[in-house]
């Protein structure tokens, strides 16, 4: 299996885009988006092209491969317009490892508030706009960054295919991997 790992596109078409692009080229199996989709959020600048009605076609093109959670931004109006689930404060998938991967925006769970999941798991979060990947204490922490609104400077996202994550940048550079 092959995911693509995005989170925090707060409804910039530019970078969106950008990120449509990647998924045709990467020819993802699932598409796992932690949150943060059409809004930019009261704390955030507008995002180049801040255009969440260009979004939602973008998006619901893409619906039978979208696995999405909730995002601090994410309301009932997000809702109504896209054509898949995105009010989950979670989900968890079984990889083709047997081993668990959960799947939160990172408002509710983070790093140092982590949810009761077995040593071996892995727990994916947007929210902080930041690219992490490592193991602490038995559990493989993964942050995407933000396609969006990166507060690092660039703008990234993940994919995981056997058994390896990889961090990379919009243009497709790969940043770095770990096994998991």
């Amino acid at each position: 299996m092959k995911l693509l790992i995005a989170s925090d596109l707060h409804g910039s078409a530019f970078y969106v885009q950008q990120l449509m692009e990647r998924i045709q080229a990467e020819a993802p199996d699932r598409i796992l988006l932690l949150g943060d989709l059409l809004y930019h959020g009261p704390r955030n600048d507008l995002p180049a092209d801040y255009a969440p009605k260009k979004v939602i076609p973008l998006l619901n093109g893409l619906k039978e491969k979208i696995i999405a959670v909730r995002g601090n931004c994410e309301a009932e109006v997000d809702q109504m317009v896209l054509d898949f689930p995105v009010m989950a404060d979670y989900t968890t998938l079984e990889l083709e490892s047997g081993k668990l991967l959960f799947a939160t925006h990172g408002h509710h769970f983070d790093p140092e508030h982590l949810p009761p999941i077995p040593a071996g798991s892995a727990f994916a979060f947007g929210h902080v706009h930041v690219k992490h990947m490592e193991w602490k204490d038995g559990i493989l922490i993964l942050n995407p960054g933000s396609v969006s609104i990166p507060k690092d400077g660039s703008h990234s996202y993940m994919t995981y295919e056997d058994g390896v994550f990889t961090q990379k940048l919009l243009d497709g550079t790969a940043l770095g991997s770990i096994e998991f």
